[in-house]
């Protein structure tokens, strides 16, 4: 078996070459992030081995640095391992004292892991494809958050400018107070409209549901508002709405994306009442290639989600909280799938109650809930069964 470790980095790529006997067949050497470099790295291991299928390639997560290489070793059929870095970095230090760390170091490192016969699971191109999905929801899931925040600071702006508008309607968030404010960005503003044009913009922004006696209130409150008159304030309202708008846009054109490629998986998870298309895509994008999970176990520590153990003699800790050490982007689907899930579908409610009953804390027991929900998914992905209800 011939066993190639690569240390990736931006602009080259260390790479050491040994056989599964611990003999070294090419010395680290250094090629560059090219295509020449590719080639290069390419006549190296075929020099070495006339059977590309018993040689390993392992190299680090590094994310967007390996993503080329990656794809470059996979098209050439080469069995390809992507590592922990964490998992590196620990089994570089079982292996010396010494506090070194270098490229050429770690690439020797990760040619030893693969020698060690560790539970390593090769990259495959279904992992490969879906590179495109977890991109898109994790893209989403910064565009979101962004928004979030925007949101939060357009309810400090109205504070501040027009205190008495968030008793007026339902909720700041809606397209009709949106285009309110972006033509009077203030009460003060509200109070010198044209009872005609405030009248009509209102009316044409929530589609018929606010008429003229909205417009009226309206502009008697702001006339009675406590207010203040601060156009910094106004300015930064009206921008800040018009980021949100052209965020949101932003929004609707990534998750018409990623429902086109969830709709080409055909994936059961999205028969599962309360799971969305973004959460579902956001599960299977994490997840990947289910082969490479044995168990549910495994997906719920990949997740992070798992309780940390520690033992020590007599002492045992008796507050086991979750790692929290793998994906958060999944631990994040997940939590909210099941906060979902256990709303609507009456079998997972009842699961939540019954935890409930025993004293659980409300966080605790949904904790208890993902467990169940991903031995759900985890079965529904290996059958290929949609989800019926108990």
């Amino acid at each position: 078996m011939i066993l190639v470790g690569i240390d990736v980095a931006k602009d080259k790529h260390d790479c050491f070459i040994c056989n599964s006997e611990g003999e070294v067949l090419c010395n680290t050497f250094a090629f560059p992030n090219s295509m020449e470099g590719f080639n290069h790295l390419y006549e190296k291991i075929t020099s070495v081995s006339d059977d590309l299928s018993k040689s390993k390639v392992g190299l680090e997560a590094t994310g967007h640095y390996s993503y080329n290489l990656l794809g470059f070793l996979l098209d050439k059929g080469l069995p390809t391992f992507v590592i922990n870095p964490l998992h590196t970095n620990l089994y570089r230090k079982s292996l010396s004292l010494r506090k070194t760390k270098t490229d050429k170091v770690d690439a020797h490192t990760i040619a030893m892991m693969l020698m060690s016969d560790v539970d390593l699971k090769p990259y495959s191109n279904t992992l490969y494809h879906n590179e495109e999905l977890k991109s898109l929801t994790r893209y989403r899931f910064d565009k979101v958050r962004q928004r979030a925040k925007l949101k939060s600071s357009v309810s400090r702006l109205v504070t501040i400018l027009f205190p008495e508008l968030e008793s007026l309607v339902p909720t700041l968030h809606m397209k009709s107070v949106y285009a309110l404010l972006s033509e009077y960005p203030s009460a003060h503003h509200i109070a010198d409209a044209h009872l005609t044009k405030l009248s009509n913009l209102l009316y044409t922004a929530s589609k018929g549901r606010y008429n003229r006696d909205t417009a009226i209130r309206f502009r008697e409150s702001a006339r009675n508002s406590i207010g203040s008159v601060m156009p910094a304030k106004a300015l930064e309202l009206k921008h800040t709405i018009k980021l949100i708008c052209e965020l949101t846009a932003e929004i609707n054109e990534i998750e018409g994306e990623i429902k086109r490629i969830v709709d080409n998986l055909n994936s059961p998870i999205l028969s599962i009442p309360g799971i969305s298309y973004a959460t579902g895509a956001m599960i299977i994008a994490e997840i990947g290639d289910f082969n490479n999970f044995s168990s549910p176990d495994k997906i719920l520590a990949y997740s992070g989600m798992s309780p940390s153990t520690y033992q020590s003699g007599q002492l045992t800790n008796c507050y086991s909280h979750m790692e929290k050490r793998g994906s958060r982007y999944l631990r994040f689907a997940l939590y909210n799938a099941a906060k979902y899930v256990c709303y609507w579908e009456p079998t997972f409610a009842a699961y939540l109650s019954k935890k409930r009953s025993e004293g659980k804390h409300y966080h605790v027991a949904l904790s208890h809930a993902v467990k169940k929900l991903i031995r759900v998914i985890y079965h529904l992905e290996k059958t290929g069964q949609s989800f019926k209800a108990a």
